[in-house]
């Protein structure tokens, strides 16, 4: 009698299944991974379908065609993956480096450095260097990375710091050398917070990007000073819409990435 009231209850108490289906759960995460391409893609044909129904003149034909959107794309995605790269080629073995027992005591003023140059506004960042070494491309890409360098920095030294001191202990109980232990623990361990950084970089890298047309770097940011200049709105539109585009964009392929790159059991 007792069994069988404890199993009627048990039955009752569990759960239906309905949201542990493997197939369910995985059309959710296809469906979200998908939403966000489908959505930019929605907004570059109504975007193009915008253009197509506007009588433009001969200043938006010239600013607006194929080729002049292409240049400034290409010339912003230049601007965005090399200061990315310049970043995280300095900014991860810095914070390495900093998070070893020696070095260590030198990371607040490393940090304090990195605030710097993040807390200075872009537009003055990229005005002093202009007047101090000059414009163009490489200038921009100098302002870029010192404006996005705190992120990865921060990040690489908070996600070294979490790795439990036990698990490296039980490494170097196992005979490892602090650098295995290093390679082998630590860095997979913070893995999921560095690319995290990374991630916020190269959004900060996108975004200001778009003032390094004021060094005569050119990219997206040269369609929306000439539609600000000119009074044309259509033009300001236009790169405006591509810019916050480009930026979802490249967050979308950031977080799949993140989620490719985690060491799987995170």
């Amino acid at each position: 009698m007792a069994t069988t009231v404890l199993a009627s209850r048990g039955s009752r108490e569990q759960p239906s299944g309905r949201d542990n289906v493997p197939g369910r759960s995985a059309l959710r995460t296809t469906a979200g991974l998908l939403f966000t391409p489908i959505l930019l893609s929605a907004v570059c044909l109504a975007l193009f379908a915008y253009l197509g129904s506007r009588d433009l003149d001969d200043i938006e034909r010239r600013s607006i065609n194929a080729e002049v959107i292409g240049r400034s794309l290409v010339e912003h995605l230049r601007l965005v993956a090399l200061s990315t790269v310049i970043v995280v080629v300095i900014a991860v073995p810095l914070g390495i480096l900093l998070t070893r027992p020696g070095p260590r005591r030198l990371a607040p003023v490393f940090l304090a450095l990195a605030n710097i140059g993040q807390a200075v506004p872009s537009v003055g960042l990229l005005v002093l260097l202009a007047v101090t070494a000059g414009i163009g491309f490489s200038q921009a890409v100098v302002a870029l990375v010192v404006y996005s360098l705190l992120p990865v920095l921060r990040n690489t030294m908070i996600g070294l710091q979490r790795v439990d001191r036990t698990l490296i202990d039980a490494g170097r109980g196992m005979g490892l050398t602090r650098t295995a232990v290093l390679f082998r623990v630590e860095l997979p361990l913070a893995i999921p917070v560095m690319l995290a950084g990374i991630r916020v970089a190269l959004i900060i890298n996108v975004g200001t990007a778009t003032l390094a047309v004021f060094t005569n770097a050119g990219g997206l940011g040269t369609l929306i000073e000439t539609g600000i200049v000119l009074n044309r709105i259509t033009i300001l539109l236009t790169g405006s819409i591509l810019a916050a585009v480009l930026a979802l964009a490249v967050d979308w392929l950031a977080g799949l990435a993140e989620r490719l790159l985690r060491p799987r059991g995170l």
